[in-house]
């Protein structure tokens, strides 16, 4: 697989607690130069990103993150926020412990008023699954197919674990083929990478593959 695929399926990534805007427009520089598909930063950076950046590499951004408790109105304001500032991507939390209370009905409500604030931008839907059964990840494939979100996403890289080839294979086989998969969390190589993408993955979130391409060259 050429290195110029896997980097176009990377969201260029950057959400800790402490990082500074010189280290998001390195990047946004970054992502620029090694096409990747987006950069993923923090809410406070976007409207920042988006004038830096002017167009030349999608901004994307976190909703309800990390934990995704807020409540709906709360990931609303942020997904409108976040819009009105510049975003063209939002990678929304669900209510996990909504999930382990078998309150699907207001999983589907979240997304779908994340998804109407969202407008035309791209919606990804972050389910944690180091948190989740199999059988709670495959009721939620079918909750994020019929939410009129993009992409279903397997982690945060927050909580207890990171994506996992089961997880992907798993996503791709119960979701709608409309519906992107993104794997995030714990891609530490591009053997990774590759595997993600053979096992179905179209998005990755993460911030190594552009490291070990720059290292490389």
């Amino acid at each position: 697989m050429e290195i110029k695929d896997i980097l176009s399926k990377c969201d260029h990534t950057l959400l800790k607690q402490d990082s500074t805007w010189e280290e998001v427009k390195e990047i946004i520089d970054d992502g620029i130069k090694y096409g990747t598909a987006s950069v993923c930063i923090s809410p406070c950076y976007v409207k920042r990103a988006s004038a830096y950046a002017g167009g030349r590499i999608p901004i994307c951004t976190v909703i309800g993150f990390p934990n995704g408790t807020q409540s709906v109105s709360a990931k609303v304001f942020e997904t409108e926020d976040a819009v009105l500032n510049g975003a063209d991507e939002i990678d929304m939390v669900i209510n996990v412990g909504m999930v382990k209370a078998g309150d699907y009905k207001y999983v589907l409500d979240e997304i779908r008023q994340v998804r109407q604030a969202c407008a035309d931008k791209v919606l990804k839907v972050i389910i944690e699954t180091c948190l989740l059964t199999d059988d709670e990840k495959i009721a939620l494939c079918k909750v994020v197919s019929e939410s009129g979100a993009d992409f279903i996403k397997t982690s945060t890289g927050f909580s207890s674990g990171g994506a996992t080839a089961a997880d992907v294979a798993l996503l791709r086989t119960y979701t709608d083929e409309s519906v992107g998969v993104k794997a995030a969390g714990g891609i530490s190589s591009i053997a990774d990478a590759e595997e993600f993408i053979k096992l179905g993955a179209s998005r990755l979130g993460t911030s190594r593959i552009v490291k070990i391409v720059k290292k490389g060259l």
